[in-house]
């Protein structure tokens, strides 16, 4: 499969979740591959002096109104997450320690669906214990993992290839050198794979 789209992504980011739902089905129509990039979302706002649109009312107003009729559109589930923003470096760095083995796509969907389904807490060690316990995780093998720092480098190193890349926000996609930000450019992804 020579058509791919690299999909850098943060699970503390609703428009990720809601690109996350989408991308599948996309690349699947266009015979395209996704190249997963789990990336810190913090260390991309501090790099490029971006801040999350939560951050000034008004614009997180209409982002979590925007995001829901994206949700509509898409019809998925998604509700707000009263514990929005978390740090979620733990949680990425869960990501990148799966990156690549049997167990990544179900992480991702247990970790994606927790934070913007179910609503978890997922900043708080316990919440995220029992989460991965109930769907199939050994907790304390997730944390020893989490802690090893060949993992803590592979996040580091995808996400500073997104910056150098020129990423500001979650999520980002590459289609070749083409970059598109947000879920709300899905069409051109889709466009830009249609292209070869």
């Amino acid at each position: 499969m020579s058509k791919t789209v690299e999909f850098f992504f943060d699970f503390g980011s609703p428009a990720s979740y809601l690109a996350w739902t989408q991308l599948p089905a996309i690349t699947q129509q266009a015979g395209a591959e996704i190249i997963w990039q789990p990336m810190l979302l913090g260390a991309v706002f501090k790099a490029t002096g971006n801040q999350s649109p939560a951050m000034i009312p008004s614009k997180g107003r209409y982002m979590f109104q925007d995001l829901a009729r994206f949700a509509k559109r898409y019809q998925v589930e998604m509700n707000f997450n009263p514990h929005f923003p978390i740090n979620t470096i733990t949680l990425m760095r869960g990501a990148a320690g799966y990156l690549g083995t049997e167990h990544f796509a179900r992480y991702v969907e247990c970790v994606f669906r927790a934070m913007w389904v179910d609503k978890h807490n997922l900043g708080d060690p316990q919440v995220l214990g029992e989460v991965l316990a109930k769907n199939g995780f050994d907790p304390q093998a997730f944390l020893a993992m989490v802690s090893d720092e060949a993992v803590k480098e592979r996040l580091k190193t995808i996400t500073e290839d997104a910056i150098k890349r020129g990423a500001f926000g979650a999520p980002t996609m590459f289609v070749g050198e083409q970059l598109f930000f947000g879920q709300d450019r899905l069409d051109f992804v889709r466009e830009a794979l249609a292209n070869g």
